[in-house]
């Protein structure tokens, strides 16, 4: 069965600590929620330190923009 939590009066949620140990989930991580349907994604919003490097290999070459799309 899937872990739950309910919305508090105040609009707040508790997320399960059997989520928050397998996805090492700390207090004061960011998230962002996207809406998904009938639903709403819960992602973690990634520090500016993990993104270094991220597109060291990236070309400015074959760049699309929007003016090349049909």
């Amino acid at each position: 069965m899937p872990e739950t939590a309910t919305l508090s009066s105040k609009f707040q949620i508790s997320i399960p600590k059997a989520i928050r140990t397998a996805q090492h989930w700390e207090a004061g991580l960011t998230f962002a929620f996207i809406p998904k349907g009938t639903g709403v994604l819960l992602v973690p919003v990634p520090k500016r330190e993990a993104l270094k490097g991220l597109a060291k290999d990236a070309a400015a070459t074959e760049y699309r923009d929007r003016s090349d799309r049909f």
